[in-house]
């Protein structure tokens, strides 16, 4: 089980402590994991999408994961010393727009608070190596961010 710290403004203190507790089972780390969970205009995301993903449109959450190799393994600080500053090791970047979030949760009928707790769980596990470009992965990343969500009692309805 691993230890998640967040920074972000975009977070309440208790909101920071749910979340790392829902997603310490997801990960095993020898030191905590430090996530950076940024939100944005839709006129900043898709700027960010169009410079790192070359689609040039609004989107509703972008990951930058700062370690490669980690999928389904421990990770430890000695072997990501680049990511490591004595306490806790550089997972990645979260970037969500609070926006496209809002418009997602009107859609799917479901809150805002669990429109972006889903989106900052499904940015969170890229970092950590999930993806969803085969439907097997696809299915893999759904389970893991469905029984995130559940422990935090944001089940979808």
């Amino acid at each position: 089980m691993a230890e998640f710290t967040f920074e972000s403004d975009c977070l309440s203190q208790e909101e920071r402590r749910a979340l790392a507790a829902a997603l310490a089972p997801v990960a095993d780390a020898d030191a905590p994991l430090s996530v950076e969970l940024v939100c944005v205009s839709g006129e900043e995301i898709q700027k960010l999408n169009a410079k790192f993903r070359g689609v040039d449109r609004v989107t509703d959450v972008l990951s930058f994961p700062a370690m490669d190799g980690i999928y389904k393994r421990a990770v430890k600080a000695r072997e990501h010393a680049d990511c490591f500053d004595g306490e806790s090791l550089f997972l990645g970047s979260v970037v969500i727009c609070e926006e496209r979030a809002r418009e997602q949760a009107e859609e799917y009928g479901h809150s805002f608070g669990r429109e972006f707790f889903y989106l900052t769980v499904h940015g969170v596990l890229h970092c950590l190596g999930y993806d969803h470009m085969t439907e097997e992965d696809k299915r893999e990343m759904r389970l893991k961010e469905e029984e995130v969500m559940d422990r935090m009692n944001l089940k979808r309805q």
